[in-house]
């Protein structure tokens, strides 16, 4: 786990996902077009569960996103993603965004570091009906201060600067949007600790099926590199 980031007589273990995510919030957070279809919920980890959170976080030295399961997370940390994979949250989502989300294959993954190859503009994988973005990094410090690693979403594929909205990487910050052909974002280059929980709905096809397996073959080799 993740020492040294909160005073150890002030932990507390949190096993219940209503006492961890702020799913009004999330019911009353508004849709927005601009540039594409999304949600954005500030401190949807709440405030005061978000140090235990972090603090439960594994240590991450390696680049690339790992499937959750594959990580050792403490209470507050488990229980935050077994809020984000509940049929609570799914079903906010279908809601939200007028989907059939039923029976949606789940893929949830933990990035802990950004390098310089990251943020480039993309749209991603049509495999994922819906990307899931949840920032855990504490806004303490002037580590988002230059606005690299900030989350831009895109009005074109070419453009960093003509974006509509920023989402600092920061105090449980969640971004929800159904993946389509022009949902643009990326972010300047950022170099260093930037954790992101990210959770797909996955189409049920073939494309979808091999992009889950490759997430778990390329940690397993991960683990392996490091141990060797």
């Amino acid at each position: 786990m993740r020492g040294g980031m909160i005073d150890a007589g002030a932990a507390v273990e949190y096993e219940n996902p209503m006492d961890v995510l702020d799913f009004d919030a999330m019911r009353a957070a508004p849709v927005s077009g601009d540039p594409f279809t999304h949600i954005l919920v500030p401190c949807f980890v709440k405030p005061a569960v978000l140090p235990s959170v972090v603090a439960d976080l594994p240590v991450m030295r390696a680049r690339g996103s790992f499937p959750i399961g594959a990580l050792a997370l403490g209470p507050a940390a488990r229980a935050m993603t077994a809020g984000l994979e509940s049929e609570t949250f799914r079903g906010i989502v279908a809601e939200k965004f007028g989907l059939d989300l039923a029976g949606a294959p789940l893929m949830t993954t933990l990035r802990g570091n950004s390098g310089e190859k990251d943020g480039q503009i993309h749209t991603d994988s049509s495999a994922k009906r819906v990307t899931i973005l949840l920032y855990l990094n504490p806004s303490a410090g002037d580590a988002w201060s230059a606005k690299a690693g900030c989350l831009r979403l895109l009005r074109n594929d070419h453009d960093l600067e003509d974006y509509a909205v920023e989402v600092p990487p920061v105090d449980g910050t969640l971004l929800v949007f159904p993946n389509g052909p022009t949902t643009w974002h990326g972010h300047k280059t950022f170099v260093g600790s930037r954790y992101v929980l990210q959770m797909n709905y996955m189409t049920t096809s073939t494309k979808a099926k091999a992009e889950m397996r490759r997430h778990h073959l390329s940690a397993f080799v991960k683990r392996l590199t490091r141990a060797a």
